[in-house]
């Protein structure tokens, strides 16, 4: 049975191509790539029709939510698509999400609010919470390939690495196609850690070695700000670059 909810910690980083080939040369004496490969993720976000809910996160409250719908790969009207609310408390990430074909997915997130009532399901009917609280409707459609990583001591802690993200705020229907506007200039990984507890020390010194130091990047919260003009990707990385220098780091490790 799939796993439907999830409590851990998340960290961010920014990977350029000089030395991404080294990189995964040395996760993967440690990490094992999963089965799927390189694969495409596709989410529509919802948000207020003031986009309430990014504004909050980019405000760096304690706590954070958002809900999305996700597909892996294009999917058609009967295929199983996952609707998850995300939450996010200090530094702990809570995911909870529930299965259902698209159709259904659909219309369960319309304007008929009718059709939002308790289900017996808690994660359902938490969901059913949120729509009903802020009114959500479809604010973005964003996807982007990755391929994902499980640790072989330890198959809970993950990695995974993004390319191509990629956004559009038009025709955000999952089944029209995985296409949309770049976020990021070519050349440039987003890789995020997931784990319980704390990350091995193997990969703390791993990042050490290549200078990666975790950074604050949210997908949606920069394709908000590049819409709004907002996005400069020189800064970030000049900041970024700061942090290699300063060795800013906070790691997790055990």
């Amino acid at each position: 049975m799939a796993k439907t909810v999830f409590n851990r910690y998340e960290k961010k980083y920014i990977i350029p191509e000089s030395i991404y080939a080294e990189f995964i040369r040395r996760l993967s004496e440690k990490m094992t790539q999963d089965k799927y490969g390189l694969h495409t993720i596709c989410n529509i976000y919802y948000d207020t029709p003031d986009y309430l809910l990014i504004r909050r996160s980019m405000e760096h409250h304690t706590y954070k939510e958002k809900l999305r719908l996700r597909s892996y790969g294009i999917p058609d009207k009967n295929s199983v698509v996952f609707l998850e609310i995300k939450k996010k408390y200090r530094r702990i990430v809570n995911k909870r999400r529930v299965s259902m074909t698209l159709s259904s997915a659909y219309k369960y997130t319309g304007e008929k609010h009718d059709i939002k009532q308790e289900s017996g399901n808690l994660i359902l009917d938490e969901i059913n919470f949120f729509l009903n609280r802020y009114n959500l409707r479809k604010s973005m459609y964003i996807a982007y390939d990755r391929i994902a990583f499980f640790g072989n001591d330890d198959s809970d802690f993950r990695v995974t690495i993004d390319t191509n993200i990629r956004y559009r705020m038009e025709n955000m229907e999952l089944e029209k196609g995985d296409y949309g506007t770049k976020l990021l200039p070519d050349g440039y990984y987003l890789m995020e850690c997931k784990f319980l507890g704390a990350a091995p020390l193997w990969f703390s010194q791993l990042l050490a070695d290549m200078k990666l130091y975790t950074t604050s990047f949210s997908k949606y919260g920069n394709i908000y700000k590049k819409i709004n003009g907002q996005f400069d990707f020189e800064k970030m990385m000049t900041n970024y670059k700061n942090n290699w220098e300063k060795g800013a780091c906070e790691q997790y490790v055990g």
